[in-house]
């Protein structure tokens, strides 16, 4: 362990939930898990004392924050919770994070499905493999918290069919948009549902921020690795196209559109899954995009995207970004993430500073109005209203399998757009994408 893990393991304790998570960054912390969790019978509730037992399959740098906060809940709230098992295709990452949390290590995220020990599962892998990762948990009577995207660019069908799989289950689903425990955006539903800016019919949202360091700035562990028993390439690859092994393609996956999909798909799901909840629409029936690399060449990815979504119910969803420029014409709510626009026939509601705004259309009788935002984000919080769902059996997590449906689609529409340079339509009866 380094003197900085070290540093880090002497004075978690008396650190408050955000200094902590913000300071144990990805290392792992030093603990002995205690006690095992107790096994009960699919979809049965559990009392708020039973223990908890929870897998990561995942253990590179995003899931860092992941065990942080479990292992906060566990250590400093004292909640009934265990990191029980760990999986990852790199083994000396497995290994840390296993020999840090006291916890079962496996290679293959199946073997981590059969553990008893394990009642939900934390999604961090590359994209392209959630879906699959998402089916065979729910599958197991595992509940499960995934990562934004739910899948890859090129997975509608396989979208299409984790949506079906999660409903038939009745497995608690949760995906990685932590910024859905901000009071805001249920505020703004309540009042576009009461009426306040008549009919919504435009959106504005998007993403704005300066460098790829998620992507190219991803470190590389070990520039010499090659795989055998200490990486499992097929493994990593799984229905991607077979591709001799690279050190950076096995490092920094999200430079490359065979395991990632830029800003559309890494950036654009914290932007638009408000915007979508809020207005309470579906599924698209046009989508248009427009993008490339303007800024950033070593890499497959576009860094600059924008869409245009026309939906059924005569609303259109504007959403921009580059990773060229961070300003954005409204403040952000979250690092980089433009706060949404919401128009409606009488009026606009946004946000400025912690206010919610209205502002009358012309023609409106209706006054400017402000109203206070209850909370903001809170990842903790965001984890353990996941938890409570899964306590009481309670599927409507703040951000759903259905929600992450309908915002998955016209990602992926917009990447076909981009790729085909042609129009993507939703084809409802079907539910078919069309280009």
């Amino acid at each position: 362990m380094s003197k900085k893990q070290k540093s880090i393991d002497k004075t978690k304790h008396s650190l408050t939930r955000r200094q902590f998570i913000r300071r144990a960054g990805a290392a792992a912390a030093t603990v002995t898990v205690a006690g095992t969790s107790s096994k009960r019978a699919i979809g049965q509730r559990r009392s708020a004392n039973e223990r908890i037992g929870v897998g990561f399959i995942g253990c590179g740098g995003r899931s860092g924050a992941h065990f942080n906060v479990v292992h906060w809940l566990k250590t400093q709230a004292k909640k009934p919770i265990d990191i029980v098992a760990v999986c990852d295709v790199y083994k000396p990452r497995m290994e840390q994070r296993a020999k840090g949390y006291g916890a079962k290590g496996y290679m293959d995220y199946r073997e981590l499905l059969d553990d008893a020990n394990v009642d939900v599962v934390c999604i961090a892998t590359p994209d392209h493999h959630h879906g699959y990762q998402a089916i065979d948990a729910v599958r197991a009577g595992k509940d499960v918290y995934c990562e934004k995207p739910v899948t890859h660019w090129r997975q509608f069908e396989l979208t299409k069919r984790l949506a079906a799989e999660v409903k038939k289950s009745g497995r608690v689903f949760q995906l990685g948009t932590q910024g859905m425990y901000d009071s805001a955006w249920k505020q703004m539903k309540n009042l576009i549902a009461d009426g306040l800016i008549g009919r919504p019919i435009h959106a504005e949202c998007g993403y704005f921020r300066v460098g790829d360091w998620g992507e190219r700035g991803m470190p590389i562990d070990d520039a010499d690795v090659r795989p055998g028993s200490e990486l499992d390439w097929e493994g990593f690859l799984g229905d991607a196209p077979k591709r001799p092994f690279d050190v950076s393609r096995f490092f920094r996956w999200r430079m490359y559109e065979d395991y990632a999909g830029g800003p559309s798909t890494d950036l654009f799901p914290h932007s638009l899954t408000p915007v979508l909840s809020m207005l309470g629409v579906s599924m698209p029936s046009t989508v248009v995009a427009t993008g490339g690399k303007f800024r950033y060449q070593e890499r497959e990815i576009p860094d600059t995207f924008n869409m245009l979504i026309d939906y059924p119910e005569n609303i259109t969803v504007a959403v921009l970004g580059t990773q060229g420029n961070n300003y954005a014409t409204t403040a952000c709510r979250g690092a980089g993430n433009r706060l949404p626009v919401i128009r409606g026939w009488e009026g606009t509601l946004t946000i400025e500073k912690n206010e919610i705004v209205f502002m009358p259309a012309e023609g409106s009788k209706k006054k400017p109005q402000r109203f206070a935002i209850e909370h903001g984000e809170d990842f903790v919080g965001y984890w353990q209203k996941f938890l409570d769902c899964c306590r009481s059996r309670q599927q409507q997590t703040l951000s759903p399998m259905d929600l992450a449906y309908y915002v998955q689609t016209p990602l992926q529409m917009g990447m076909l757009c981009l790729r085909e340079g042609k129009v993507a339509r939703f084809d409802r009866s079907k539910e078919k994408i069309l280009l």
